[in-house]
Parts: structure tokens; sequence; C-alpha cells
């Protein structure tokens, strides 16, 4: 949610003005409350601050603000207090003097809110003239948007689990074949191939390398030849979609080089796409508008959807997705649980999978699966909901074998344990390091940034095309691409000297001091970049990366300085600096930004504190981008 221009209504509380000017809520939280007091004639001061509460809860990535949490603990909203010397009353002081008995009363009856049961649909209409902007349920307060999202996915998902399908016709043959038998017990992939044939929503979670793709890919292997044997001139339709442009080609990229492998005659494995969209693009959005071309009055052309990294995916976007597939098309995500959501409100994915942790299926579950895949889950039999019984874990990393330092970092900081994940940065493991720092300024980061970087722009170099040839500079642009993304710096904060901005600063100054680079500023040959604003006339979305380069086209006399981008389907665009302008530069990203890529080596800056200071979350996120090395930096305790 942008920011706007502060606003002084005079019919709003001064308390309001004052959080706001000592940055305790943004000026959109303040207009939400202004437009409730001018608009909507609300005159009760507790119902207009919580709503401002309210707005600045799903700034900070969340769909509710939890009325007894917000009374037992009123600093849970704010990471850190701001640092102001105001006298004025903060709103922890305000909010420790009332009672929860003394806020659900007053919502209740307050002329902009909406009491309703757990149960009941209530008004679920987000713009219409008789919806409230704020629902109460239970000891929850929502914007209503927020609140019908909950809704639509609740039920969207309940009707897809009502029913059971049959089970497919010699399924555990074909199990057999697309997922031969291993001295794993119970081996989770295959159980995941299983499950997902009986039900119209499914959902797979993993960490790196426990084979997410390869059960996505047989279970489509699966699918499709079954629908052949009995369909062969009506393949199913299947769509790939991944939250970002970078995911969306990873997931291309590994159906690709796996889908001609699959034990299929030929007639199957063609047709099992290739190419992978963004969901943004799946769904065909209108610019200037929260709306999609497919909804529920159009939906997609689709009998199943797999969506990967769906941690991404904020509860607006899953809400969209859902609506615009048929009754009948079949569902699969995929994701990792344990990384950190969306940056936008709602972890839908960590909120579905919550309770998976400890076993979950019914008696009736673990023996369907021991029927129909021959594999024993009674270890995992107890009690669960139905959306719980078509969830399945992989729990058997093979990207990190049992001497990986990384893979043994991420699983301490999944548990909480901080003391083996410290123990592990200072041991001798060759893939994990830690680099303490003088002070935020140290020149360490760039000395290994610019040892990093330095194959990328070397890269560039070496390889540019003499001649004006197309193919040949698509080639080069595709190579340099790939080099570029063998390394990653990745920052916990945007600001400040260990933010993406400050490091950018300092990394480009150091690779223009060590000649990598000819200048550090603007538009220069080997800047690699991040679109930050979805752009739909150019096609290309919020976290695409480009790198500029000086390339010289077919009819043009001299090179012009273009920034490259990679599509999913492995197509070059080359655009000119003047048509981007909502881009920045990526010498240093943000570990949310980075959700969806892989690298070989990643330097992981983190400020004063080091990993206890940090989100669990944020940190496993971190380190499981790399592939075969990670640095974590960080200031020396004090």
């Amino acid at each position: 949610m942008s920011e706007i221009a502060p606003i002084r209504a005079t019919t709003l509380p001064a308390r309001l003005h004052h959080w706001f000017d000592d940055g305790w809520i943004r000026s959109t939280d303040l207009a939400l409350a202004a437009l409730l007091a001018e608009q909507g004639g609300e005159t009760d001061e507790v119902v207009l601050a919580l709503a401002a509460l309210a707005s600045y809860t799903v700034g900070a990535g969340h769909t509710r603000l939890r009325l007894d949490e917000l009374i037992e603990a009123p600093a849970m909203l704010w990471s850190e207090s701001p640092a102001t010397d105001s006298d004025a009353e903060t709103p922890i002081e305000w909010l420790g003097a009332l009672a929860l008995d003394t806020l659900r009363v007053r919502l209740t009856v307050a002329r902009s809110v909406e009491a309703v049961n757990a149960g009941d649909a209530g008004d679920t209409a987000v713009d219409s003239d008789t919806a409230t902007p704020l629902v109460l349920q239970g000891n929850a307060l929502y914007l209503r948007r927020y609140w019908a999202n909950e809704r639509l996915i609740h039920s969207t998902l309940e009707a897809r689990l009502a029913e059971t399908l049959p089970a497919l016709p010699g399924l555990t043959e074909r199990l057999d074949g697309l997922f031969p038998r291993t001295d794993r017990h119970p081996d989770w992939q295959r159980v995941a191939g299983a499950l997902a044939t009986r039900s119209r929503f499914t959902l797979i979670t993993g960490g790196p390398g426990t084979g997410k793709t390869r059960t996505v890919l047989r279970l489509l292997g699966l699918l499709q030849a079954e629908r052949m044997d009995t369909h062969p001139e009506e393949p199913l339709r299947i769509r790939l979609a991944a939250p970002t442009g970078k995911a969306a080609a990873r997931l291309g990229e590994s159906i690709s080089g796996e889908v001609d492998a699959l034990p299929l005659r030929s007639a199957v494995r063609d047709a099992i796409p290739r190419s992978v969209s963004t969901l943004h693009r799946l769904l065909g959005p209108r610019p200037g508008s929260r709306r999609f071309r497919h909804d529920r009055d159009n939906p997609l052309h689709a009998d199943l959807v797999v969506v990967d990294e769906a941690s991404m995916i904020d509860q607006e976007l899953t809400a969209r997705l859902l609506d615009a597939l048929r009754p009948e098309t079949r569902l699969v995500l995929l994701g990792d649980k344990d990384q950190l959501a969306s940056v936008e409100a709602g972890a839908v994915l960590g909120e579905l999978c919550a309770g998976t942790e400890q076993p979950h299926y019914t008696a009736e579950t673990v023996a369907w699966v021991k029927a129909n895949s021959g594999d024993d889950i009674a270890d995992w039999q107890a009690g669960g909901s139905r959306l719980q019984q078509q969830i399945v874990r992989l729990r058997d990393s093979r990207r990190f074998g049992a001497d990986s330092g990384i893979g043994a970092l991420a699983e301490a900081i999944r548990r909480g344990d901080s003391a083996r994940a410290n123990a592990l940065l200072d041991s001798d493991a060759a893939d994990i390091q830690r680099l303490e720092l003088a002070g935020a300024n140290d020149a360490g980061i760039a000395r290994a940034a610019c040892q990093g970087y330095q194959a990328y722009l070397t890269e560039l170099q070496t390889t540019r095309p003499a001649g004006d040839d197309r193919d040949a500079t698509e080639r080069w642009a595709r190579g340099v691409l790939a080099a570029f993304s063998r390394f990653q710096v990745l920052t916990t904060v945007r600001h400040g000297p260990l933010g993406v901005s400050g490091l950018n600063e300092r990394i480009a100054a150091a690779l223009q001091q060590n000649r990598l680079i000819d200048r550090a500023s603007g538009w220069f040959e080997g800047r690699p970049v991040m679109i930050t604003r979805n752009d739909y006339e150019l096609g290309l979305m919020n976290g695409d990366i480009g790198t500029c380069l000086m390339t010289r086209l077919p009819g043009e006399s001299g090179a012009r300085l273009r920034v490259a981008f990679e599509w999913p389907d492995h197509r070059i665009r080359l655009v000119l600096p003047s048509r981007l302008d909502a881009v920045e530069s990526v010498f240093a990203m943000t570990v949310h930004k980075s959700q969806g890529s892989e690298f070989d080596h990643v330097l992981v800056v983190l400020p004063e504190g080091g990993p206890g200071r940090t989100r669990p979350e944020l940190l496993y996120t971190a380190v499981t981008r790399a592939r075969t090395g990670a640095v974590i930096a960080h200031p020396q305790a004090q």
C-alpha cells in the first residue's frame, strides 16, 4: 500500500495526529481514519484509532488486528519504537489503559464496523454502498477487503475438499513407474503424488532440494497419462505459474530439463507444458485496476493449475487465483512453509500449513495411502481437518547432504536453535562462514562483493559479440544474466549503511575503483536492475531482473545502452533505459526480493546483533538461497 500525503483532518482526535507525527502510524493509516470520520460519520475515537492501527497492521504484512493479543502486548505491532522526543501519549500507553471488553463493545456498535460470527458469511462485498469498511469477527478486526478475501479462500477450498475423487485405475502401477520405490519409508514424494490424485486441491511443502518440482512433474505425467489413455484427443489443459518472473523461469528450466526423461510415451510427454508464466500474466491484469481478466465470470480454461513458490503469494492474489478457477479445475500449490511470507499482507501458505508439523492424517487417509501407494504413514496418524489431509511435507533434501553446512544451518534456524546456528557459523564447515565486521561501514563487505561479482563482469567483457547480429547479442545477454545469478548480496533491511541503498552505493563505488565498471551512478554498462512496479505495457513484472549492456542491433551505426531481461520462455527482451521508470540497482537486494531465486553463493548482510537479532524465517530464507556457499556478515556484538 503506497504512502499518500499527510492529512490534517479537524474531525480526527488529536492523538492520531500525534501518532503520525511521531512515526507510530503512516499517512495511509491516518487517511483511513479521516475517511471514516469525514465521509462515514464515525465519531468514536476508540474506533477511529483502532481503524488506523488495523491499517498499520496490513502495512506490516498481517491481514487482521488481534485485539486480545494487542491488549496483552500492546508493543506487538512495532518491531521497534519510533525515535521521538515527543511527550504525547503513545499508542502503546493508550492501549495499556483499555480493556478487551471495552474495545469489543465500542466496535460492535460502531457505524463503520460489521460484527459477524465465525460461521457467518456476512456482507462479503468490498465496494458496495452498504458494506462497512471494517469487520469484527471474534477478537479480530479486519479491513473489509482482507476479511472478504479470507472468506473467499476458506469457502473455495472447502468446496474443493468436500469431494474425494475416486482412485485412478491402476494407480499403484502408475506410481511404481513414475515414483520407483526407494529405501525411504515412507517415500513422501510418492505419497504426495498419490494424494494429489484424489482431490481438486493439494499443497506440497518442503525445504530446498526436497524434490517439490520433481514430485509435481511426475504428478503431471501421472494425470496426463491417465487422461490420454481414456481421451487421447483431449489431453488435460495444464497451466504452470509462479509469483515472479525469476521463479517462473526456474520452474520452466527444471521441467524442461526433466520432462523428456519421464518413463512415459512421447505423446504424453509432449502434452506436458514446458512454459511457465507469472501469476499476474496467467490471470491477465487490467492496468490501473485490482481486477484481472480472468475471474469467476471468465474463469481460466484449465483442467489443472500448478503454482510454485506459493509462500510468496499474498492473500489478495490467492483470492483472485481461486476466484478465477472453474470448480472442476485441480489446483496444486508448491512452496516452503518456513520461508518468508509475501511482502504484501497475508501469509497464506504458512496459515494453510498450520498444525502439519505434528501428525495430522486421519485413519481413513492412512488406509487410503496404504492401499493405493503402498506407503505406511501410520506414524503421522491423528485427527486432522479435511485441508490437512491434502497437505504433504517433503522431508528428505537432496541438495544438502549429510555434511552440508548450509543444510545444517538452515535446519537449526528453522527449529529456532540459535546456539546450534552460531556453533555452525563458527565451525570449519567449508560452505558457510561468518564475516564479523568492525562496524556498519566496514570495507569487508565491498571487498567480498567485488570478489563475488568479478566473474559476472568478466563474462560481460570477454564474451561481447563483435558485430550487430541479434542472435549473438541475445546469446551474450543470456550468458551475462546467468553469470550474474551465480552470486548475490542479500540484506534484511532497506535503509542505512547495511540496507539496500547504502550497500548498492558502496558496492558500485568499489567495483568502479577496481575498474570492473566505468561509473558507479546513473545508467551504466554492468548495472543490474530490478523492476519495482508491474509494467504491463512492457510486459515486465515487479521482481524481474535485468542487466545494462551496450548493444548494437542490425541497422544501427553504433552501440546503445539497453537493459536485457530474460523471460520465462528464455526469450531475451532488450529495453532502452528511458522506458524504465520503476527500477533499482540490485548489487544488493532484500531477502524478500530474493525469494524464488537461487544462487551458487550468497553474502548475507545482517544488522548489529547478527543471527540472534534476525527473524528466523528471514535468515532461513536468506541462507537457503545458496546452493554451494553462504557468508553471514554482521557487525561485532558490542
